[in-house]
């Protein structure tokens, strides 16, 4: 019988699957999570998912029931038992492009054979549907048995995956790989060469325990824990959007690095951070924890719509906490009903609601660096002095009260002898001038006795005027400044805002100073609290702003009254010294003959002169209030309390701060919002949780409380998973589940799903303890491997999902600052404490930054430049530079993972940035006074410090001679050996060729691969 082309692709077929599928064998049955979901989600759920209001033809493939009943159409997408039969396979196969799925204009490829195949076989086996892997709460899977017998059920896992796919795994790696492996893993800096050495001699077979447990007991493992934390919590020092000023939220970040340090358990972690605020008797430490949901975003630009940003800052918070501890990706469905997962948009708002309550505004307030709730943290001796000025307070307040009764016993007295005083000062003159001149060409102008300015509108000018008395005798004069609608702002200066300063007035007769003293005025200098007197000095004139377009005036009281005949001429200067064009526009001049210029506003002038019966109510407290003020007793009281509030505000102004969460007594409601717009409400809803997972633990709140309980709860299917199988991605590169940040149908299948789900369950065994779970992980073999990779393996799993070789990593950007610093000997080693300003670029942030401290950069002298990167300040968008090239986030919202990319500027900033430069200068000093006598022995030092190893017999070749290179070139170039040596705050005792040559060379020892990798 010939051999038929029909027989040729079911062959092909068989062939692609068998090196296509892995452990998919033709025995087994298909798993329908494992191997047919992901094909739907990735080709079909788009159209035909769980997004109601985007199904097309009314057909849905993600559950059973759906599928079977069929579209529009079609008739059932799926005849169970028979592919041929079903509509979904007809589909696939199709070639007719108006018929074919995926449709033409989805822009997907069309199915692969052996997918077809899969879907298939399915349907053959009998179309069985499964919840997604990650919404089925994990059950504790029995630990295989492993030939050879091993101790760490991590290691019975990954074996029984090596033996199905024909591997053996790798030897274990060799101890001085070990330690600085699991030194940089746990605190993100490498080991001491003694630590080094106490490790190699340690025979003992717990002595690889004995240095994990060092090291999670060591102060550093919280900063290390804490870096990816910062990421996910979207920490920054800055309020981010266009007037982004800085913030002060470096006490919460304390709070974490302390947490991870005392393994707080992961449950309350988490309780703590998203409602440590609503726990019974919270404590300062609960509460400030809350702030994980404060790290947000505030905008604070001019025009913004506060129920807007209100919005923002809750659906920020929904998609932050629903990321962070479920890996659902939430923030598809503020819009609409999630494509891939049963999250509709309406359960989305019901999720809202636990987070809408916040007594907060969600907008940047006023200039503050922080906004309201916040938590005060004071140190013990600052809350010592707390405590005494408010002891102080209450007896200043006391004084007062106690002046207030002296007052009122002789108030009565007091207003019937300076009503008679009112009288008498009642009987101004106002006087016409004789002649009006402005020094800088202002056009003075008279109408009816009153002056008015226009035309030239000079910075600063002096106007002089005379005018003749009209009594024989003058003890006073007045100059009312008055409003008009001509004058900006309607006056009475000519500046923009209508606000004038005099910092000068002169009396002149016969060419004589006529010495004053002014006794009151209307108008003030509020800006620089001067003094009420005209002395010459433009800083401490008068000027009236607020009280634009208002009439003000103030008395000038003679020291000695004139006496001279009616109609003599006296000269009146007045100086406008302020250099804006704060110049008079309209006023007058009045002269009496009074005897006594009562000193009180004419306000309260005005109400002495009413006779007493005639005062209102108001009119009787105004008289108190001015009486009060007046009273030496009550002055002096009044003057302590001021000067106890003044000493408080200096406290409270350094009392460090950090927002934090505070509900409201009465919750606000929560509306759906239509295309996610915050002013298209529609119906309201209440809060609840997606009925896809369980509901609250029996006895907890419907609140955030309750919201973050049931998050931890035993029954809880993600977050077990999520949070173990992130900190196997910290230690082994990738996920078991490699698309960690989303657990959601699009998730990729697990590589050892039954161990992910063993370490979920063990993770909740345990208690939630961090520590002990990663323990069990870096004790397994597993980890403990060898990097070396084979041909072969390199080619069947090259991303080592199967773990039959130690994972290599690249460090991050904040691990190469630090190890850069321990090993030269540069890093500072405190915990905690505010954000610090090392090298960046000067003004590396001037363009993004509108107004505030971040502008202007300036790096610090001392410490500063040299502490954990994790403590340098980061500016919301635009972070540190150095740290942006190796991938950091922006931290605008939540971070899950960092990318990792490999690029020249990431070569350029480890060879070239000052800290860098900086610390190859200072180890290379060291290697001059402690690595040896000869090259050889200090290149070797250097090599047993950064790698904990010796240098191969090449690589001390090569060092060596670029050495010898290096130092003929400076030797016969000092300026600029010179040059290179200048770089950095702290400076070298000697400028020398030799230097210079090593600290090349120890430049170029920590840019070797080895040394920006953790193997």
């Amino acid at each position: 019988m010939p051999f038929s082309h029909r027989f040729i692709f079911p062959l092909v077929l068989s062939l692609l699957l068998s090196t296509t599928l892995g452990s998919v064998h033709a025995v087994e049955k298909l798993d329908f999570n494992k191997d047919v979901r992901p094909i739907l989600s990735d080709n079909c759920f788009a159209c035909h998912g769980p997004d109601d209001k985007k199904i097309k033809g009314d057909l849905r493939l993600d559950s059973h029931a759906a599928a079977i009943k069929g579209g529009k159409s079609d008739g059932p997408a799926i005849v169970v038992g028979k592919p041929d039969e079903s509509a979904m396979i007809k589909r696939i196969m199709s070639t007719d492009e108006d018929e074919a799925m995926p449709p033409k204009e989805s822009a997907k490829p069309k199915l692969k054979p052996e997918q077809v195949e899969i879907l298939r076989r399915w349907i053959k086996e009998g179309a069985e549907y499964r919840g997604h892997w990650a919404f089925i709460p994990p059950v504790r899977p029995t630990v295989p048995a492993a030939e050879p017998p091993v101790a760490n059920p991590i290691d019975a896992f990954i074996r029984q995956r090596l033996q199905q796919e024909g591997l053996t795994p790798a030897a274990e790696a060799d101890k001085a790989t070990l330690i600085r492996r699991v030194t940089l893993d746990l605190i993100g800096l490498p080991p001491t060469a003694e630590e080094v050495s106490a490790f190699l001699a340690d025979t003992a077979p717990n002595a690889f325990e004995k240095v994990v447990d060092r090291l999670l007991a060591s102060p550093r493992y919280g900063e290390r824990m804490a870096m990816p934390w910062l990421d996910i919590a979207r920490f920054a020092d800055s309020n981010g959007f266009q007037a982004d000023g800085s913030r002060q939220m470096w006490p919460w970040r304390d709070w974490v690095i302390k947490a991870f340090n005392e393994n707080l358990p992961f449950d309350q972690f988490t309780i703590q951070q998203l409602a440590g605020d609503l726990l019974p008797n919270a404590t300062q430490d609960q509460i400030l924890a809350s702030g994980f949901n404060r790290n947000h975003r505030l905008n604070g630009e001019g025009g913004l719509i506060a129920a807007e940003w209100f919005v923002e800052t809750v659906i920020d918070r929904v998609e932050t906490t629903c990321s962070t501890w479920m890996a659902l990706t939430y923030n598809c469905c503020r819009c609409h009903d999630h494509k891939y997962d049963p999250i509709s948009q309406k359960n989305f708002y019901e999720m809202f609601g636990y987070f809408n309550s916040v007594d907060e505004t969600g907008i940047l307030q006023g200039d503050s660096r922080n906004t309201e709730p916040l938590i005060r943290l004071a140190p013990a001796d600052q809350v010592a002095k707390q405590a005494e000025l408010a002891k102080a307070m209450k007896d200043a307040e006391a004084k007062v009260k106690a002046a207030e009764k002296q007052a009122q016993a002789s108030q009565a007295a007091w207003e019937k002898e300076q009503a008679a005083n009112v009288a008498a000062a009642a009987a101004w003159k106002v006087v016409k001038p004789e002649t009006m001149k402005s020094a800088q060409g202002t056009e003075l102008k008279l109408e009816d006795d009153v002056v008015f300015a226009s035309g030239a509108h000079p910075a600063t000018d002096t106007y002089t005027l005379t005018f003749k008395t009209v009594t024989p005798v003058t003890t006073a004069v007045r100059l009312e400044l008055l409003p008009d609608d001509r004058l900006p702002s309607k006056g009475p200066g000519r500046h923009a805002n209508g606000n004038p300063i005099i910092s000068e007035l002169k009396v002149v007769v016969a060419g004589k100073e006529v010495p004053f003293k002014a006794v009151h005025a209307t108008f003030d200098q509020p800006d620089w609290e001067s003094p009420k007197a005209f002395d010459g000095n433009p800083a401490t004139g008068w000027a009236i702003h607020p009280q634009v377009g208002k009439a003000q005036s103030a008395d000038f009281e003679l020291q000695k009254p004139l006496e001279l005949p009616v109609g003599t001429i006296v000269g009146l200067t007045l100086l406008q010294n302020y250099g804006s064009g704060a110049t008079l526009g309209k006023f007058r001049l009045a002269l009496t003959a009074s005897p006594k210029v009562v000193p009180m506003p004419a306000e309260i002038a005005t109400i002495l002169a009413k006779p007493a019966g005639k005062r209102t109510k108001p009119d009787k407290a105004k008289l108190d209030d001015f009486y009060q003020e007046q009273y030496p007793a009550y002055a002096e009281a009044k003057a302590t309390v001021e000067a106890i509030k003044k000493q408080k505000s200096a406290l409270d102004v350094n009392i460090p701060t950090s927002m934090v969460m505070k509900e409201l007594d009465k919750p606000r409601d929560a509306f759906l919002l239509k295309r996610g717009q915050y002013d298209a409400p529609g119906d309201k809803v209440e809060r609840k949780l997606p009925e896809f997972l369980p509901g609250l633990p029996a006895g907890a709140p419907n609140n955030r409380l309750g919201l973050a309980q049931w998050l931890v709860s035993p029954n809880h299917p993600l977050t077990a998973r999520v949070w173990v199988n992130r900190t196997w991605e910290k230690f082994f590169g990738i996920g078991l589940c490699k698309t960690s940040e989303n657990f959601g149908s699009q998730s990729e299948w697990p590589s050892h799903p039954e161990l992910l789900d063993w370490l979920a369950t063990e993770f909740i065994r345990l208690g939630w303890d961090m520590k002990a779970l990663q323990k069990t992980m870096l004790l397994s073999a597993t980890y403990r491997q060898a990097t070396k990779v084979k041909p072969q393996l390199l080619e069947k799993d090259p991303e080592n999902r199967l773990l039959a070789r130690g994972p290599r990593l690249r460090l991050s950007g904040e691990t190469l600052r630090d190890q850069a610093l321990a090993v030269s000997g540069l890093l500072v080693d405190k915990i905690g404490g505010p954000s610090v300003r090392p090298y960046m670029p000067e003004g590396v942030w001037d363009e993004t930054s509108r107004y505030g401290d971040l502008r202007n950069y300036q790096a610090e002298k001392g410490e500063g430049l040299y502490r954990r990167t994790l403590y340098t300040i980061w500016k919301r968008s635009a972070g540190p530079p150095t740290l942006q090239l190796f991938d950091a986030p922006t931290r605008d919202i939540c971070t899950l993972k960092r990318s990792r990319t490999n690029t020249p500027l990431q070569a350029l900033a480890l060879l070239n940035e000052v800290t860098f430069v900086e610390a190859a200068r200072v180890l290379a000093e060291q290697m001059l006074a402690a690595g040896g006598s000869s090259p050889e022995a200090r290149i070797t030092w250097v090599y047993e410090k950064l790698l904990a190893r010796k240098p191969r017999a090449e690589e001390l070749q090569v060092l060596t001679t670029s050495l010898a290179g290096r130092l003929a070139h400076y030797e016969a170039h000092p300026e600029e050996a010179a040059k290179l040596l200048s770089f950095g705050e702290r400076k070298s005792a000697a400028v020398t060729a030799e230097l210079a040559a090593y600290t090349l060379a120890a430049n170029v020892i920590l840019n070797l691969d080895e040394a920006i990798t953790r193997e």
